[in-house]
């Protein structure tokens, strides 16, 4: 099982995050964090060429009902959604809750993180 969704974008890296940040926002979800990787290791003497932008996302909601059945499932959140850059394109991404919540064994996750996924994915698709 792949544990990454990802697709090409023709828009710029600034551009792809907004309109992620939007469309995430439209499905009940929020950016709690950002941290682009460039900058950081660039500011730590670190060369690092490209845009790597992490996002971590919430809906508190969902959260609530997957730390209810397992309070584990919260070394896996918030949800991590990227925007960077390779070779001159844009890429936007995440790690599939499916897949994250797949590893804790536990079949009433399943759907959640299912649902989770679909929004999540619809979010990515509409942004590009």
């Amino acid at each position: 099982m792949n544990v990454v969704y990802e697709k090409k974008t023709d828009k710029e890296l600034n551009e792809a995050i907004e309109s992620l940040t939007e469309h995430l926002k439209e499905n009940g979800f929020g950016v709690l964090w950002q941290l682009n990787f460039k900058d950081k290791l660039n500011e730590k003497g670190l060369d690092f060429e490209n845009n790597y932008v992490v996002l971590e996302v919430c809906n508190p909601k969902k959260a609530k009902e997957v730390l209810d059945k397992n309070s584990h499932v919260g070394y896996v959140l918030p949800c991590k959604m990227i925007v960077r850059e390779e070779n001159g394109q844009t890429y936007m991404g995440m790690t599939r809750p499916e897949a994250l919540i797949g590893l804790f064994d536990e079949p009433g996750l399943i759907d959640m993180a299912k649902e989770i996924e679909e929004i999540l994915r619809k979010s990515i698709d509409l942004a590009l």
